[in-house]
């Protein structure tokens, strides 16, 4: 799509969510809803209605991939949730999709029907898809940025065989949603962050950030350019600000920052051709301790100081909101607070 199009959507105030969890669980059957696409995409398309945005967002369910890649494996189903790989995965599995991965495409194709929409996919970054996969990710990654490589160390060479292969599910997947009709579509990293990637490592001049995370997501983002699809780049995790700036270098439509970041601060890292997205503390909404007040508060601090940066900015969560059984009412009237505010 024309970039302008996120540009105007910034510049007329749009504020939103990523809420299509909370009116997903407001229906008496969410499973269900789930595996049928053509409820699911209702569900999306509702979302986008009662939260006033043209982009229909489909569920941040990041578990998708990791079932998929692991019943082409051979694991059976009620193992997946625990397993972790213990030796590197055989080559080119055939991969199928699961049916929610199905349904989610289908949903895709359900809002597709709307001209008044926008239809985004969604999926798991290839780095974080890795880390559901080894048992213990950080250790290899901070092996492999002393220098060891594959052939030294055999931990070092499951993380990278595993990388490899989740990547290849990922551009499977991403093409499967894009064929669907999604003109845009975020892909979630929030493990990429300071946890799993020392920064004194990478200021010494390790190069495992980009080995790990941007060269495969550079591969997502040459498959987005073939198709004239549209990144949205989400990463929740604690970042550096090498990171984030090497985020901007993917030139992503929008940018999803969690609320550790100071975004008009990171206004300066990243071009003006990319909207800011979020980045209020949405994960806090279930505590009584943040109050509606609170968030009416922290939203018009935020649109205050990004109208100061002159960054292209979309008032919105930090991540997807979710329902949370019993905080249903607080949770909704907290998006409300800074939907009004």
């Amino acid at each position: 799509m024309d970039r302008s199009f996120y540009l105007n959507l910034a510049a007329g105030g749009m504020r939103m969510p990523i809420g299509t969890h909370l009116v997903l669980h407001e229906q008496p059957d969410p499973a269900a809803i789930e595996l049928d696409g053509d409820r699911l995409g209702d569900v999306c398309a509702q979302a986008a209605d009662r939260f006033r945005t043209p982009l229909a967002v489909p569920l941040m369910d990041l578990k998708l991939e990791k079932e998929a890649l692991l019943l082409a494996l051979g694991v059976a189903p009620g193992e997946i949730d625990g397993f972790h790989f213990s030796e590197p995965p055989a080559e080119g599995p055939r991969f199928d999709s699961t049916p929610r991965m199905r349904a989610t495409c289908d949903a895709i194709r359900r809002v597709a029907a709307r001209p008044d929409l926008v239809p985004l996919g969604m999926g798991i970054g290839p780095f974080s898809l890795m880390t559901k996969l080894v048992a213990d990710p950080i250790a290899p990654v901070y092996l492999a940025g002393t220098g060891l490589t594959a052939d030294d160390d055999p931990e070092v060479a499951l993380v990278e065989r595993v990388l490899a292969v989740g990547t290849e599910l990922l551009l499977e997947y991403f093409a499967t949603q894009i064929e669907a009709g999604a003109k845009a579509i975020i892909v979630c990293e929030p493990a990429a962050n300071a946890v799993y990637f020392s920064p004194k490592q990478l200021a010494e001049g390790s190069d495992t950030f980009d080995r790990y995370v941007m060269e495969p997501m550079r591969r997502i983002r040459a498959l987005f350019a073939e198709t004239g699809t549209d990144l949205v780049f989400h990463d929740c995790g604690e970042l550096t600000d090498g990171m984030v700036e090497k985020f901007g270098t993917l030139d992503p439509a929008m940018m999803s920052l969690g609320s550790s970041r100071a975004l008009w601060e990171d206004a300066a890292r990243i071009p003006k051709s990319t909207v800011l997205f979020g980045n209020l503390p949405t994960k806090r909404f279930p505590s009584p301790q943040l109050t509606v007040e609170d968030v009416a508060w922290l939203a018009r601090d935020l649109r205050e100081k990004m109208a100061e940066t002159g960054h292209p900015f979309i008032l919105a969560s930090e991540c997807d909101v979710l329902s949370v059984p019993g905080c249903e009412r607080e949770i909704m009237a907290k998006v409300e607070a800074f939907m009004d505010a």
